[in-house]
């Protein structure tokens, strides 16, 4: 009889350590996937604002007449862009966005006209598809991907 309470004892405990080891994973997976959400969500607001910043100086650069970035082809889009590239702290690459470039008229209709003359106001748009870090966020989203634009408008300076 002696044996048996000796047996039982230890059953228990392995069964009390098995318990806690199913416990450890639920837990696990639960906390995992809120960690790997917040760094999937905290990567994605970092792209955005970066993406902005980067269209507002490449705005800036183009509205002031330079276009020193290209100095092969004198295109002050082409500079524009190089300046967003360059300001994207490597997204840019990541990402392969659309830029366009439209021109607002004196009568407020707006056409899709490279960089515009100095006095007219213009847009940049720039449209972006980035890849999530992980997989845990990425069924939520179209292809995996998080897609959204960044934009600015500005009136060109009196260049030449």
């Amino acid at each position: 009889m002696h044996a048996s309470i000796k047996t039982l004892k230890v059953s228990r405990r392995q069964r009390e350590r098995g318990a806690a080891a199913v416990e450890f994973a639920l837990a696990a997976i639960l906390f995992f996937t809120v960690l790997f959400a917040i760094i999937d969500f905290s990567y994605l607001f970092f792209a955005n604002l970066t993406m902005q910043h980067a269209v507002r100086e490449g705005a800036r650069y183009a509205v002031t007449g330079q276009f020193a970035l290209d100095p092969v082809n004198s295109d002050r889009c082409a500079a524009a862009t190089a300046r967003i590239r360059e300001q994207s702290m490597g997204l840019y690459d990541r990402m392969n966005p659309k830029v366009v470039f439209k021109t607002v008229n004196a009568d407020g209709s707006i056409t899709p006209v490279a960089c515009a003359n100095a006095n007219q106001i213009i847009v940049i748009e720039v449209s972006c598809d980035l890849p999530l870090l992980t997989s845990f966020l990425q069924p939520f989203f179209a292809n995996g991907n998080y897609s959204f634009k960044a934009s600015t408008t500005m009136k060109n300076e009196a260049f030449k």
